[in-house]
């Protein structure tokens, strides 16, 4: 072969290995393989992908580079950062301490069981199969959960308490709407009832006692030894944690340069820097100029709430909808598949984000989803929907994610990782500015829910390293926020929340935008008249996920 056959087989190797080594992403990407699957979450397991990963990154640093072809040499680039980054992050056995309502193996399982489903009805039995492994699945992670434990790696207090709110609410919840029962099947089967009553027992026999020992072992055995809410980062488990924190930033920024005391600072930064905002917006809106009066009113004005949940739905839809009308003034290449707008299930929503995104299947069975949470409509602002609606969906995570699902030219994990969470998040960060450009805020009020946005995420860079680095409490991380972010308390509780119990990830929204950003204002300084606004977001979007690295290189070709 040459180096460019090379590099493809590399890429393809690498991308079969990791979905093998996690089926039940591979289902919901659309790739049906390993539907009869479930992970294996052994040490020896782990062992083995760990070698795989080294060996192809071995393989990959000898290509010779003047064999390749500029589209090469990005994906060589790339594929050379997701290795080093999987192998990284293997080499800290991360598994020990997935019991979070985040990144937690059960919490992972639930968020995914109602974006799956069964377009064939070989699919459909595969998948009955793999139900019958969640024991052996669940089991494993408990073996790994003592492992961490007997490390001292202890849990945070907190994200035990939220896993365990979200397995009682999935086990008290009635079986027959259960996700992994309920899910779509393939269309006019005549199979279909058998297999529904195979799902039903399936669930009732294997699935909800797997959870419940699974449970169990939360409460009966982390919680107790959990980290308190004072001493709740990573920093407080020694060496240990102060080592895993640092791999984190590196993984999540795509940088090796960017330390957590730049990153903190950084986020003060930003913070002083929406204050001149905060009294334009709020001058006009409210009479107002004081940040903590602006803030006070947002908070305390319950004309700004919702009433109930279908209110948040039908601003949701009104926002995709302006958006889809306007986007193709401000993209050249844009996205085939669709993009749905549906609730977060009820029994993850009291521990879940304002909102997430889902890819679609690549095989085309599943359109992109935007799940909007409904629970408590009364503490969800009016002002912060249209913001999040353009994160996640268009012009944000949608219309970044499906585009790069639709590069066909392009090596499978250029399409379809998320693994550059600094350009995958600075994206759709940069998009709720983007969107005051389009014009997709209709007035103020909507203007100020994007700078409590923008607040919120340069919040996180000060916290997150706070928490993680510094030895915050998770008071101090709250109050933090409560001063400096105009969001309601209890989403500013949820979302510390998260932080402790995904490190590092938050950080990458703001860095990975102001990088955008940069190379932008860059490109207009050097381009002149000849820059195009098209142009620059289709050079961005047009190699799918990249590193901030990688991304300035691309820019500067324009």
């Amino acid at each position: 072969m040459d180096a460019h056959e090379e590099l493809i087989a590399l890429a393809d190797r690498y991308w079969d290995a990791m979905l093998e080594a996690a089926p039940s992403e591979a289902t919901l990407l659309g790739d049906r393989r390993f539907d009869d699957r479930i992970e294996d979450l052994s040490e020896a397991a782990e062992q083995r992908l760990l070698g795989t990963w080294r060996e192809l990154l071995t393989r990959v640093d000898a290509l010779d580079p003047e064999g390749l072809t500029a589209e090469d040499q990005v994906t060589r680039s790339l594929l050379r950062t997701e290795l080093a980054s999987a192998a990284a992050n293997l080499e800290w056995r991360p598994i020990e301490l997935a019991s979070d309502q985040m990144t937690g193996v059960h919490a992972s399982l639930l968020t995914m069981a109602p974006q799956l489903n069964a377009p064939e009805p070989e699919n459909a039995l595969r998948l009955v199969q793999r139900y019958r492994r969640f024991g052996q699945l669940l089991d494993q992670a408990v073996q790994r959960f003592r492992a961490g434990l007997a490390a001292g790696r202890t849990p945070a207090r907190i994200a035990i308490e939220r896993s365990l709110n979200q397995l009682d609410g999935y086990l008290a919840s009635d079986i027959a709407a259960d996700p992994f029962v309920t899910f779509p099947g393939p269309p006019n089967w005549d199979g279909e009832t058998a297999w529904r009553a195979d799902l039903a027992e399936v669930a009732r026999d294997v699935i909800r006692p797997a959870f419940r020992a699974y449970r169990d072992v939360l409460a009966d055995e982390l919680l107790p030894a959990a980290r308190s809410d004072e001493q709740p980062g990573l920093c407080w488990l020694g060496e240990d944690g102060a080592n895993i924190y640092r791999t984190l930033l590196r993984q999540h920024t795509t940088l090796s340069d960017l330390g957590a005391d730049e990153i903190h600072q950084l986020g003060l930064d930003e913070l002083d820097g929406l204050r001149t905002e905060y009294a334009e917006v709020g001058g006009r809106l409210f009479g107002l100029t004081d940040l903590g009066e602006i803030f006070a009113r947002l908070r305390e004005d319950s004309g700004l709430r919702y009433g109930d949940g279908e209110e948040i739905m039908v601003d949701a839809r009104q926002c995709l909808a302006a958006a889809q009308a306007e986007m193709g003034n401000w993209f050249g290449r844009l996205p085939r598949e669709s993009c749905d707008i549906l609730p977060v299930p009820e029994f993850l929503a009291a521990d879940a984000p304002a909102a997430y995104y889902f890819p679609p299947a690549a095989d085309g069975s599943r359109p992109g989803a935007y799940f909007v949470n409904q629970h408590d409509p009364k503490g969800r602002n009016r002002y912060e929907t249209a913001s999040v609606a353009y994160h996640e969906a268009i012009p944000g995570h949608h219309l970044q994610l499906t585009i790069a699902n639709e590069l066909d030219h392009l090596p499978r994990f250029q399409r379809m990782s998320f693994s550059n969470t600094a350009f995958v998040e600075g994206w759709a960060l940069y998009t709720e500015r983007l969107a005051d450009e389009m014009g997709l805020y209709p007035d103020d009020l909507t203007r100020i829910g994007m700078l409590a946005a923008d607040s919120w995420r340069s919040c996180r860079l000060v916290v997150d390293t706070g928490l993680h680095a510094k030895g915050w409490t998770r008071q101090q991380a709250i109050d933090f926020m409560i001063a400096n972010a105009p969001v309601g308390v209890d989403e500013i509780r949820t979302e510390v929340d998260r932080y402790i119990a995904m490190p590092g990830q938050a950080v990458a929204y703001k860095v990975g935008q102001l990088e955008i950003r940069r190379q932008r204002a860059a490109a207009e300084h050097r381009l002149g008249p000849a820059f195009d606004i098209k142009t620059f977001h289709d050079k961005v979007l047009g190699s799918g996920s990249v590193s901030l690295p990688v991304l300035r290189d691309l820019v500067a070709t324009l």
